[in-house]
This record gives structure tokens, C-alpha cells and sequence, in this order.
């Protein structure tokens, strides 16, 4: 099993690199994941779609002026220059580009002048380790335009775009917010696997831990519970965030979009519903490993107690007869040595009938 010491890689805060900035100063925090910045470009009307998956700040300038919605998509956030050069031109709150470059954001929902700001956290589970990955990702909602920054190349919004293509559904025909929701559901979405994939590795640990129970998988217990309490930092504020957008006063969110919203929040609730339960069973497999162990040791102390008890009367006889008395009858005895070995098998094998017959055995 997977040591537990680098699960938490990535993960710190590392908000001492803001300490003595003012406000709104953007300073990448976290783990830097790829080494160059990609922008895609995916723009489109009820009759058209223009994409460009290797743009540049004046393709991103220029697309927002063809009409419909412009979708820019901007993977890794560690270059703080281009992502400030970016939110200059769109007019961004340098408040908004601090969250941006902050690769531990927190769940959050913003209403700006002229646009919305929303944070969430990507998750994605690792079959070969056993392991969430978790990644922020920022959506910016104007009118006509939607920016969204990733951490890194991959993400689970690939079916959207295919949708979007093919002008299936109803994306093509809506505006940004709707496209905000369906970015949001994705990710949502995307909550539901990793939660049942965890589910499953946390049930056949369960029937390893009362088949054999063992240290390894008492690390990995924790392991888990850390990795439950993470989805449960990510996935409690973002249910807050979501109702934030669907009760915001702000012209962008338009009541088919708030309808949409509402149905992700059930969705957020059921994710914690299934999160907190698994809390439960996992609390529950801590006290389950601790039970398998006692009760082996109680089997080893049994066996032991056993055997100790079938000696006692034998050590008793070995005893007497041991002392160094002139006088003693039985020693003159032919047979009295395999009288006495005959006497102590019969002890021996009576007490094992008795304990046969009370099932201590």
C-alpha cells in the first residue's frame, strides 16, 4: 500500500509568500504542474463554432468580437504576468487575479462589476494509487465571454466540448452563465466517481482489515481519512458557492441558469451525504481493526493460558517427586517411573477433554 507521507504534497497553503503584500497583489501560490502556459479558444453561436487550441493574448481580444459566447481556457496559472496581462484587458478586479494565481483557493463565488467570479476544486481519482488528485480551477462570467483557468493541461470537460461541436443540446444557444453551469456540472459530475471509486477500495479494505488485519493497513486507514476530509473542504463550500450564484441579484444569471444552479445544488448535497458516510464507515473500520486485533490476541492468550493451565498439576507432580526426601516409597518402585508419566498424560488428556467440552477449544 501506498505510503502515506507524500499524500498531502501539494496540498499546504503556502501563504507565506504573501505576507507583507498589499491587497490584490497577484502571487502564484502552490505547485507549479506544467511548464508552459496554453490558451484554447472555443467561440460559438447557435450557427457557428471557431476554435483555436493554441492561442495568444490578441487571439483572446479578438474572438470577443465575432458575437455569441467565447469560451477562453487557460492552462497552468504559474506565469502571474500573463494571467495579470490577461485580467487587465478584461478588466478584472486585481483582487480577482490574486484568487486566480492562488492554486489552494477555496470554494468561492464573487459578484464584480460586469462579471462573476467563481472557484471550485477539479477532482480526479488515481486507480494505480488509490488517491484523489485535486486541482483549482477559476471561472471568470461576463456577457459574452467565459474565462477559465487550470492548473494543468486535462480536465473532465472534454464531453462539454465534443456537445459544443456538435452543437448538441442547448449550450450552443444559451449564454455564458449557462455555459458556467455546465462546466460546474461537469465537475460535479466528476465528484460522483471519485466518491464510488474511493467507496470501493475503502470496502475491499474493509474485508481485508477482518480477513487478516495488519500496520499497513491501519496507515492507510488514515491515509484515507485524509483524503475524506479534503473532499469534505472542497465540496462544503462550494454547495455555499453555488447558492451564492443562484441567489445573486447580478444580470448574468438568468432564471433558466438559476434553475440549472438549483438542481447542482442537490447535487452538492447528495455528494455530502455520500462523503460523510463514508467518514462514518471508515470510523467504524478504525474500531473494526482495533476489535480484529484484540480478538487475535485474545486467541494467542487463550492457546497460551491453555497450555500454561495443562502444565500446572504436571509441574506439581515433576515437583514433589523432584525433592530430595530419603524416604520416598515410589522410588523404589519398578515401574513406578512410567506409572507416574501414565498419571500425567491421563491429567493432560482429561483437562483437554474438559475444555473440548466447555468449547474453550
Amino acid at each position: 500500500m501506498k505510503n502515506s507521507a507524500g499524500l498531502t504534497k501539494g496540498r499546504k497553503s503556502g501563504r507565506a509568500k504573501k505576507a507583507g503584500l498589499s491587497p490584490g497583489t497577484p502571487v502564484f501560490v502552490g505547485e507549479r504542474k506544467q511548464e508552459k502556459v496554453k490558451i484554447e479558444i472555443l467561440s460559438y453561436s447557435p450557427d457557428r463554432v471557431e476554435e483555436n487550441r493554441d492561442a495568444s493574448l490578441k487571439d483572446c481580444l479578438r474572438n470577443r468580437e465575432g458575437g455569441g459566447v467565447t469560451w477562453i481556457n487557460v492552462y497552468g496559472i504559474h506565469d502571474v504576468e500573463l494571467i495579470d496581462s490577461l485580467a487587465r484587458h478584461f478588466r478584472l478586479h486585481p483582487l480577482t487575479t490574486e484568487d486566480i494565481v492562488n492554486a489552494n483557493q477555496r470554494p468561492k463565488a464573487e459578484d464584480f462589476d460586469g462579471y462573476l467570479f467563481a472557484a471550485l476544486r477539479m477532482l480526479t481519482y488515481d486507480s494505480a494509487r488509490h488517491s484523489v488528485e485535486s486541482e483549482n480551477v477559476s471561472l471568470v462570467i461576463g456577457e459574452d465571454y467565459l474565462i477559465s483557468f487550470q492548473e494543468r493541461e486535462g480536465d473532465v470537460l472534454d464531453p462539454l466540448r465534443e456537445r459544443i461541436r456538435a452543437g448538441k443540446g442547448m449550450v450552443r444557444s444559451a449564454k455564458s452563465a449557462y455555459l458556467a453551469y455546465r462546466i460546474m456540472d461537469s465537475v460535479v459530475d466528476e465528484y460522483f466517481v471519485v466518491i464510488e471509486k474511493l467507496g470501493d477500495h475503502i470496502e475491499e479494505l474493509d474485508d481485508l482489515i477482518l480477513a487478516d488485519p495488519d500496520a499497513d493497513q491501519m496507515r492507510e486507514l488514515h491515509r484515507l481519512k485524509r483524503e475524506i476530509l479534503f473532499l469534505r473542504k472542497a465540496v462544503w463550500p462550494l454547495r455555499e458557492e453555488i447558492a451564492a450564484i443562484e441567489k445573486s441579484e447580478s444580470k448574468l444569471i438568468g432564471s433558466q441558469a438559476r434553475l440549472y444552479l438549483r438542481d447542482l445544488y442537490d447535487h452538492t448535497i447528495q455528494i455530502i451525504d455520500m462523503i460523510e458516510t463514508y467518514r462514518d464507515i471508515i470510523g467504524g473500520m478504525h474500531d473494526t481493526f482495533l476489535s480484529s486485533l484484540s480478538n487475535r490476541m485474545n486467541e494467542v492468550m487463550k492457546v497460551l493460558t491453555i497450555i500454561a493451565t495443562i502444565f500446572i498439576p504436571l509441574t506439581f507432580i515433576a515437583g514433589i517427586y523432584g525433592m530430595n526426601f530419603e524416604f520416598m516409597p515410589e522410588l523404589k518402585w519398578p515401574a513406578g517411573y512410567f506409572l507416574v508419566l501414565g498419571v500425567m498424560v491421563v491429567i493432560a488428556g482429561g483437562m483437554l477433554a474438559f475444555f473440548r467440552k466447555k468449547r474453550w477449544l
